[in-house]
């Protein structure tokens, strides 16, 4: 079969404010072929991702994405391999490229399972899928009180870990950010993991993340996460030797979720110190890059973790490159999320009774969008060129 069409519907919830929180807008992907319909989304800005699938031409590597994508042979696994190097190839100079190709690449999967009747992780070669510790993933509050009140919360709803990040965290002083840090591992007791995201606010700042290392140290973070941004290799390595040489609590590092490729997150591991690597599949190139990570860092020691702030299509997707390594016991999971995702998909990934989620046992990634609760938040969109129209939303 080849494939016949490639579609993205943007949604948005009425106003999106200026918080660290991805499921305020969404971008979903369909791709179809040979009478079967497979889903996607990509984690990114959902315009400029249209554009690059439909973009005229600039050179030779900065052709549009539907240029490698589109009649293209769709048969088994192999295939998508090769359409992902193929976009890469042809869009190496269009930067929005590997987000685009990460919901594509994703509905890629979603599909093929369908027409075998498999889950997507058995297509990756694993034999099950094991069940993932839910870690509840949370903004910090505005002020300590807040978050500890979040903290409490998570603890009464029977989570195992959970993670705080964004807010107001690492922008002002360090008292404050003690404060806040101390207040979560108040609400969540010694007995739930806490884990701290720093979302890259100290940029390449070593000295501003070392200052926060003895209150997480204090409260037995499990790991802090993002403290620079991800080509600040040199800063990673510097914090990692600083926090290895503590003598009362060793801070591991997580970092990744801003690789938009498999180099630059084996470079996170090779030099950066990190002991999880988290990946999105709908940035760094969808389930086929995402899966090459996560078997690259298991000899190494490294634990694959997702990282998933949208809807639970997108959750499911990024459990996939993972799902059938025991030893990576943890997943983020998101319990703030915005209306629209809520009630993205028919389908729900539930935490059980112990605090954990099991990964679907049905076709493709076991996810479809509820078409009807998120049309209201559908954004049309057209891109028109030279008086050409190059886009327009399709029938959802």
């Amino acid at each position: 079969m080849k494939i016949e069409s490639v579609d993205f519907f943007y949604f948005s919830i009425p106003e999106v404010l200026d918080i660290g929180d991805g499921s305020q807008d969404a971008l979903l992907v369909r791709v179809r072929a040979g009478g079967y319909e497979g889903w996607g989304e990509c984690e990114a800005a959902p315009l400029p991702s249209i554009a690059a699938f439909v973009c005229p031409m600039s050179h030779s590597a900065c052709k549009p994405v539907m240029a490698s994508v589109l009649d293209q042979p769709l048969n088994d696994i192999a295939d998508i391999a090769r359409i992902n190097r193929l976009v890469r190839r042809n869009s190496f100079d269009l930067l929005q490229a590997d987000h685009t190709l990460s919901g594509i690449d994703v509905a890629l999967w979603d599909l093929l399972g369908k027409r075998h009747n498999e889950p997507v992780y058995r297509l990756l070669g694993y034999e099950r899928a094991y069940a993932k510790t839910a870690y509840a993933s949370v903004l910090f509050g505005d002020t300590p009180e807040e978050t500890g009140a979040k903290a409490r919360a998570i603890r009464a709803a029977g989570f195992r870990a959970a993670k705080f990040g964004w807010g107001p965290f690492g922008l002002g002083e360090v008292t404050v950010d003690e404060a806040h840090v101390r207040q979560a591992h108040a609400g969540l007791g010694d007995d739930i993991a806490m884990l701290i995201d720093a979302g890259t606010v100290w940029g390449d700042d070593v000295t501003a993340a070392i200052a926060r290392l003895p209150v997480l140290a204090e409260c037995k973070a499990g790991w802090l996460e993002e403290p620079f941004v991800s080509g600040a290799l040199d800063a990673y390595a510097a914090l990692a030797q600083a926090a290895n040489a503590r003598s009362d609590f060793r801070v591991r590092l997580a970092g990744g979720e801003g690789t938009h490729d498999a180099f630059m997150a084996r470079h996170l591991i090779d030099h950066g110190g990190i002991s999880f690597v988290q990946i999105d599949t709908g940035r760094i190139g969808g389930i086929t890059t995402a899966h090459e990570v996560a078997q690259y860092a298991r000899p190494l020691g490294v634990t694959y973790v997702n990282h998933t702030f949208t809807t639970p299509l997108a959750l499911s997707a990024s459990l996939q490159p993972f799902a059938g390594i025991e030893s990576d016991v943890i997943c983020e999971y998101p319990i703030d999320a915005s209306a629209l995702a809520q009630h993205f998909a028919n389908e729900t990934l539930a935490v059980d009774g112990t605090g954990q989620v099991h990964i679907p046992d049905r076709p493709g990634i076991g996810m479809t969008p509820n078409l009807d609760a998120i049309r209201p938040y559908l954004v049309p969109v057209e891109i028109t060129v030279k008086g050409k129209l190059l886009y327009r939303t399709p029938e959802l």
